[in-house]
């Protein structure tokens, strides 16, 4: 299984749309605060439509909450001492930096083994060039803003992006998250996904004709 993290998400329509996505492919969907927008807000729910009540859905206050809630990630011990918002100086304290403390409990049962990318504009790594394996994390950031360049400086080994055209600025989130999401599950083989189906309409009207030839 694998998981969406959206760091502050800003637009409702975006989220539900994302949050379909997930539904339809057995993913969890990770939200840290602050949100743009409440979780009762009728824009998530018009775009995630009857698959938004389904979301398998974690809540975080910040990102040092995600990540000791989420011990397995391999690589968020690097993200010890970045500092990437204004409404985190108080609890960076004189040091000026955050740390991340995961719970020795959790550490002893959860071996880390899953990776968490970045999916941003500002770097050089295709998204196709990552290997994605089952478990893996997915972060995107803010609608406005994108993941903040201190933690994309923090870990540049896992920072990938979409190719475009130069003179474009970005693509919309969700389409951002399934086009990434959808290239992790084609590596695994989409292990777990119907690949196959079949019209139903058609198929109907002919066995009902005793048209239907089996060969």
């Amino acid at each position: 299984m694998f998981n969406i993290v959206l760091l502050e998400p800003e637009i409702p329509f975006n989220t539900g749309n994302i949050g379909r996505t997930c539904v339809a492919t057995g993913t969890r969907l990770h939200l840290i605060r602050p949100l743009g927008f409440e979780l009762d807000d009728k824009h998530i729910k018009r775009s995630g439509l009857d698959y938004w009540q389904k979301v398998d859905l974690n809540i975080y206050d910040d990102l040092s909450d995600f990540l000791s809630k989420n011990p397995e990630i391999r690589n968020g011990k690097l993200l010890n001492g970045v500092n990437y918002h204004e409404n985190l100086q108080e609890k960076a304290g004189a040091a000026g930096h955050i740390e991340i403390a995961l719970p020795a409990e959790e550490k002893a049962v959860k071996a880390a083994k899953a990776d968490l990318y970045y999916a941003t504009t500002k770097c050089e790594k295709c998204y196709s060039e990552a290997s994605f394996k089952d478990g893996d994390y997915i972060m995107f950031g803010k609608e406005s803003a994108g993941i903040p360049e201190e933690i994309l400086e923090a870990d540049k080994e896992h920072c990938i992006r979409i190719p475009m055209l130069k003179e474009e600025r970005s693509l919309n989130l969700s389409n951002s998250a399934a086009i990434i999401l959808y290239e992790a599950l084609r590596q695994i083989k989409f292990v777990g996904l119907e690949t196959q189906g079949h019209m139903h309409r058609i198929f109907a009207g002919l066995e009902t004709q005793g048209h239907m030839h089996r060969i």
